[in-house]
């Protein structure tokens, strides 16, 4: 199935571009705030990609793909059951950034959420990714107000219904 604007379902094939696309975007918010180990170390990096296979393997996750065949984007949400979903990761490659990408995911995962019926979302964005935080306000996600925090991380929300 294709989404619009080269966004579609990732399949198991695509694990091979997301784990690596998904280290070289964390690293450009987390290092020099963070120790490198904590998001690039081999450890880091089989930890992350087991659980991009259970996201893939759930459905939850949605790739930007350019006409070339290389992805440039990619997204992963879980809903909790009682009609919200958390956008767990929203990562572009570095290269591909201000291009559109992000809002084509983001775009795209909105549409995914309304269609199966989710009223809010909700997201946690490190505190020092000033380029990920000015792009959710963008698009109207808001502090919770029932936490705001957790940790490092802002927790932000987005109601989903009546738009």
């Amino acid at each position: 199935m294709i989404l619009p604007a080269g966004i579609r379902p990732a399949v198991p094939a695509d694990l091979d571009a997301i784990t690596p696309l998904h280290a070289e975007a964390r690293a450009t918010y987390y290092r020099g705030r963070i120790p490198d180990h904590l998001f690039d170390s081999a450890a880091e990096h089989a930890r992350t990609g087991e659980g991009w296979a259970r996201a893939v393997e759930r459905g939850d996750v949605l790739c930007a793909v350019l006409p070339d065949g290389e992805l440039a984007g990619v997204a992963a949400y879980r809903a909790d059951g009682g009609g919200t979903v958390t956008l767990t990761q929203l990562h572009v490659a570095p290269a591909r950034r201000r291009h559109g990408i992000g809002s084509a995911l983001h775009s795209a995962c909105l549409a995914a959420w309304r269609r199966a019926g989710m009223s809010t979302a909700r997201l946690e964005v490190y505190e020092h990714n000033e380029r990920a935080r000015a792009f959710y306000a963008a698009r109207g996600w808001a502090p919770d107000p029932d936490g705001p925090r957790a940790g490092a991380h802002l927790v932000l929300t987005l109601r989903l219904s009546g738009e």
